[in-house]
């Protein structure tokens, strides 16, 4: 099969915000991805990350960077502010070539956050 373009959902909640919970974290979160879905950073095309607006230690992107991602376009934006949404949340969506199926694609969901999709996380 030819690698196609797809994008690779996960998330991962932080005890604390901190910079040492937002790096550790958001490293584990996107190591994780990579492994599960055979992926190195020459296959990514880029990765946005979300966080809530109760973070405010630190990038996830910074993190990402200190992977290799460094030729890998990131981008970090604000979820919006929902009452009742999972606190200290970051959220990731990684666009990727594979040659996987869409439906054998691996979605990483850590720590609290494998609440927010039970179907997907592993």
């Amino acid at each position: 099969m030819t690698a196609v373009l797809r994008a690779i959902r996960g998330a991962t909640t932080l005890d604390a915000d901190t910079p040492e919970q937002v790096h550790e974290r958001t490293r584990a979160l996107i190591a994780a991805i990579l492994e599960q879905n055979a992926l190195s950073s020459e296959d990514l095309v880029s990765v946005l990350f979300t966080v809530t607006p109760d973070i405010h230690a630190g990038f996830p992107a910074t993190a990402a960077r200190s992977l290799g991602l460094d030729d890998v376009p990131l981008l970090g934006a604000l979820e919006m502010a929902v009452d009742g949404a999972l606190e200290r949340c970051v959220r990731v969506l990684v666009h990727c070539y594979t040659e996987r199926a869409r439906g054998d694609l691996r979605h990483v969901y850590l720590e609290g956050a494998t609440v927010l999709r039970r179907d997907l996380a592993r």
